[in-house]
């Protein structure tokens, strides 16, 4: 008998977790790259010659990295430097101790936090944020046989990020597993009426879908620091003209703010139902 006793917490990364997109961050400062023409380049790419976005920036970089390719470690190392909204890493560790009832942890309920994101998995493996997820899921780069970064391994666009969902919702954490096998509902580990999807915009609109169909819970979240309001105007417009949210909240992580009062309401919710179903 499969037991669904675990409450998902799902993160897309770049402006979800972190004010700047992992590029801008730390690739482009530690190999000197112009952040402008990249982006310029990646646009063009795109538009002109019909390319795949996350796969236009992962043949950009190594077209700009071609006579200085560095390894997998070398970029993990770069992970640790990346910018985090305030209340990160420190809102996992609290949620240790602080967010479970003592009778969801007598019944057994646990909460697990996952990344899915189109930017690169090996640097959310360097950074802070690492010793406190299950899983995270990304874009991959292979090395060729000198170890250097040499072709992309594996891509996740933004409407492939649903296929993770799934995975997690199957327990098939496991590339080598095949998603599409078909999986009675009762037999999912994490089914998603016990998940969490927190992104910031328009490229997370197939997973605020697949939440809204199927039961689960999504946030959107924004910047409170953009003064142009862009960031804001992307959650608004997600939750009150497409209606693929129901709440909106600042990228606030620390305690007291709106998003942790929602993000620690929703799990005692849904740990509750669960308790209430276990008796």
């Amino acid at each position: 008998m499969i037991v669904q006793n675990t409450v998902a917490i799902v993160y897309d990364y770049d402006l979800t977790l972190s004010p700047s997109y992992m590029q801008d961050d730390v690739i482009f400062p530690a190999f000197g790259i112009n952040a402008e023409k990249f982006w310029k380049r990646c646009f063009e790419m795109v538009q002109v010659e019909g390319y795949d976005s996350e796969l236009a920036y992962m043949k950009c970089l190594l077209d700009y990295l071609a006579l200085d390719r560095p390894s997998n470690a070398q970029l993990k190392k770069l992970g640790i430097k990346m910018a985090l909204y305030p209340g990160l890493p420190e809102m996992f560790e609290e949620f240790k101790t602080d967010l479970l009832e003592a009778s969801h942890i007598a019944a057994g309920i646990r909460v697990e936090h996952f990344i899915v994101s189109s930017g690169l998995r090996v640097l959310i493996q360097g950074s802070r944020l690492q010793p406190y997820l299950r899983e995270i899921f990304g874009c991959e780069f292979a090395e060729n046989d000198d170890g250097k970064i040499a072709f992309p391994k594996r891509v996740i666009s933004h409407t492939q990020k649903t296929q993770y969902l799934f995975r997690i919702n199957k327990g098939l954490l496991d590339m080598a597993q095949d998603v599409n096998d078909h999986m009675p509902d009762e037999l999912r580990p994490v089914p998603f009426q016990n998940m969490i999807y927190i992104g910031d915009g328009p490229t997370d609109v197939p997973c605020f879908t697949i939440m809204r169909k199927n039961g689960g819970n999504a946030i959107a979240v924004y910047n409170p620091d953009d003064l142009t309001r862009a960031s804001f105007r992307k959650s608004f417009h997600l939750s009150e003209h497409s209606d693929r949210v129901r709440h909106i909240a600042p990228s606030d992580f620390r305690q007291g703010s709106h998003l942790r009062l929602l993000l620690e309401e929703m799990v005692r919710e849904i740990a509750t139902r669960l308790v209430t179903r276990i008796d």
